[in-house]
């Protein structure tokens, strides 16, 4: 019985203390789903009481593009912001393909130093780091 209670004590702990501020670090592509799928489990898993980002550059940002024809990327995208969770666009991504925000689905932001920057900027003002 011991050692329930003290399990008991760890998982409590364990509850209490989360992440209060996580991004979410995307490049690859076929890693879209498992990412939007990972905030909506985080959100469900906190309670909406952590604040989320995603950060998306390289190949996983064509996925994004409002023309891809993804509709349940679309829509989760969609459901997610409305969830609260910031999304960004590489500026160097987009400068390359010569995109603008408007070519991505709603709901993105643009991170004008690069995603990396904005990546490395997050954790070194407390945020964790997810990489998918």
């Amino acid at each position: 019985m011991v050692g329930l209670g003290l399990f008991g004590v760890n998982r409590a702990r364990a509850d209490a203390a989360h992440a209060s501020h996580v991004v979410y670090h995307l490049v690859d592509p076929e890693r879209v789903p498992l990412a939007l799928g990972n905030l909506h489990n985080h959100i469900a898993g906190t309670g909406g009481s952590t604040r989320l980002a995603l950060v998306a550059l390289g190949a996983a940002l064509r996925v994004f593009r409002h023309d891809a024809g993804n509709l349940a990327v679309a829509e989760d995208v969609r459901d997610r912001v409305a969830d609260g969770v910031s999304f960004y666009a590489c500026a160097n991504t987009m400068a390359a393909q010569k995109w603008t925000l408007a070519d991505l689905l709603p709901g993105f932001a643009l991170a004008e130093k690069g995603g990396v920057v904005l990546l490395a900027d997050l954790q070194a003002q407390g945020w964790a780091y997810l990489r998918p």
